[in-house]
């Protein structure tokens, strides 16, 4: 069993920064493919960023040029830098592991 917890949301202005985190525990070297996903109000959870153990990475459209996703594999820790965030970035967040395990989600909310 993997447990993921997310933090860093927050609420920020249009143009600011956000990092996100997710620290997993438990049978935490299984996670060698991370995933950050999102989900607006009224909307389906849509991915938004991927990480290997060997740190092949990948992004949606949307963010790509403004988020940044990287790992820390001696503190079983995935990171996601958002920048230049813009109002339709406002969701909650989640991260998993290997398309099994979800965190319970961070909310971030952009807006003047």
């Amino acid at each position: 069993q993997v447990q993921l917890v997310e933090s860093g949301g927050g609420l920020v202005q249009p143009g600011g920064s956000l990092r996100l985190s997710c620290a997993a525990s438990g049978i935490a070297f299984s996670c060698n493919t991370m995933y950050w996903y999102r989900q607006a109000p009224g909307k389906e959870r849509e991915w938004v960023a991927t990480i290997t153990s060997v740190r092949y990475i990948n992004y949606a459209n949307s963010v790509k040029g403004r988020f940044t996703i990287s790992r820390d594999n001696a503190k079983n820790t995935v990171y996601l830098q958002m920048n230049s965030l813009k109002p339709e970035d406002t969701a909650v967040y989640y991260c998993n592991c290997q398309g099994a395990y979800w965190g319970q989600g961070t909310q971030v909310t952009v807006s003047p």
